[in-house]
């Protein structure tokens, strides 16, 4: 999956852990919930069907209380190598009001239990982008990702 300049924002890291460990913590709602988002949000609520066509409801939290329920379909995953979910279906193949993107994680064994990880988020249209941007993408999801290699630490 290729996107240009003009529709993606994307995040790289190296992990000390191994792709097994970081693609359970993509995969388990329990796991979700410690990193997903930056703090002080949180998530209340995850409800996962990790396979081609299967939904993912992720409902982030505010620190004032505020709910944000994310609804997507997962578009190709597979294990320990690569998830690609979007939110331009809300279920099944029910479409969503407005597409905003696609998420696409891919996991790369550099050996010696260290991953290449690089998320992308592939946006419908640039505006979308600029929109995400701005919003903090490259903060909140740098702040995900430090969340997640503590969370990598304890598992």
């Amino acid at each position: 999956m290729i996107a240009d300049a003009k529709h993606e924002l994307v995040l790289v890291r190296e992990f000390d852990a191994p792709r097994e460990k970081i693609f359970k913590a993509w995969t388990d709602p329990e796991l979700m919930k410690e990193w997903f988002v930056p703090r002080p949000w949180t998530v209340s609520k995850v409800e996962s069907d990790v396979r081609p066509g299967g939904s993912s409801l992720v409902v982030m939290r505010s620190p004032e209380g505020q709910e944000f329920p994310n609804h997507g379909v997962y578009l190709e995953v597979v294990e320990n190598e690569k998830i690609v979910l979007t939110d331009a279906y809300t279920s099944a193949w029910v479409p969503s009001e407005k597409p905003f993107m696609t998420a696409l994680v891919l996991l790369e064994d550099l050996g010696n239990g260290r991953t290449k990880y690089t998320a992308k988020a592939l946006h419908w249209r640039a505006e979308d982008k600029e929109e995400h941007e701005k919003m903090g993408f490259h903060e909140g999801w740098g702040k995900a990702a430090d969340q997640l290699a503590e969370l990598l630490a304890r598992i």
